[in-house]
């Protein structure tokens, strides 16, 4: 185990008050342990929190008119592996928990039903399984051009297929699409990572094989741990750190993940 530090600084503005929904809290669970958090809103506004569908920490406020400054700090105790099994086997449909149903299905951003014969091919002469979701994380790493400016925010796992290129949350639209194409759930993930040569809030996907999630991150030749998560969901819909009601302008993003010694 280790002991990660990671903060996120947002500096938003708005003409008139804005409602949102916030989405930077991690939770403690198996794989993590929540030891020491701070969490502020400059100036000062009344907050209630909620916890969503997913089982995500979400904040209900109304963001001023003029400039914001969110801050959220935490020191998490997280594994520097991510667990592995070769022989963790698929999960027929009839058999995978109700709970994780809904990750089998299209969604908005992920039209797994569009992606079958590419995720076929991908897993040719493999067995069900963690090895055909390791092959679709190889053959994310392998295909998919990792590159700021080329996808927008309205980017589907049709469009990264298609065009080969994107960021973190377009390599896990796309491996979560893939996966869903051959039945096996897959769900969103975001949170901080240490690995990232440039600090920013990280995307990857877990698969659920075996009767259990396992994560997978095809931005990196190999899925690393050391990784802190903030949120799970279908795709990017679920799981943005800020959703706004109105017009809000986001003037900066400042993320730091560091070990504690």
């Amino acid at each position: 185990m280790s002991v990660l530090s990671a903060s996120c600084q947002i500096e938003l503005s708005a003409l008139n008050p804005v409602p949102v929904v916030l989405m930077l809290r991690p939770r403690s669970g198996p794989a993590q342990w929540v030891f020491r958090e701070e969490y502020s809103i400059t100036p000062r506004v009344p907050v209630v929190e909620y916890t969503d569908p997913f089982g995500n920490i979400c904040q209900r406020a109304i963001i001023p008119a003029g400039a914001t400054r969110l801050c959220a700090n935490c020191t998490v105790e997280t594994s520097e592996n991510v667990d592995v099994d070769e022989l963790a086997a698929f999960v027929l449909p009839q058999f995978v928990p109700d709970s994780a149903l809904h990750f089998m299905l299209p969604s908005r951003y992920c039209p797994s039903d569009a992606l079958g014969a590419l995720a076929v091919g991908i897993v040719a002469g493999l067995p069900p399984g963690y090895p055909q979701v390791e092959a679709i994380r190889r053959w994310l790493h392998a295909h998919i051009e990792y590159r700021y400016g080329h996808s927008s925010p309205a980017t589907t796992a049709s469009d990264t297929a298609r065009d080969r290129v994107g960021v973190c949350r377009d390599f896990a639209h796309l491996g979560i699409a893939l996966c869903r194409a051959l039945n096996v759930p897959a769900r969103m993930v975001v949170g901080y990572s240490l690995q990232l040569k440039v600090p920013d809030i990280h995307a990857w996907f877990e698969a659920y094989v075996g009767g259990r999630w396992f994560a997978f991150d095809g931005t990196h030749p190999q899925t690393a741990g050391n990784r802190i998560v903030i949120a799970y969901g279908r795709d990017a819909t679920d799981v943005a750190f800020v959703t706004q009601f109105g017009a809000l302008a986001i003037h900066s993003l400042t993320v730091r993940v560091e070990r504690v010694s």
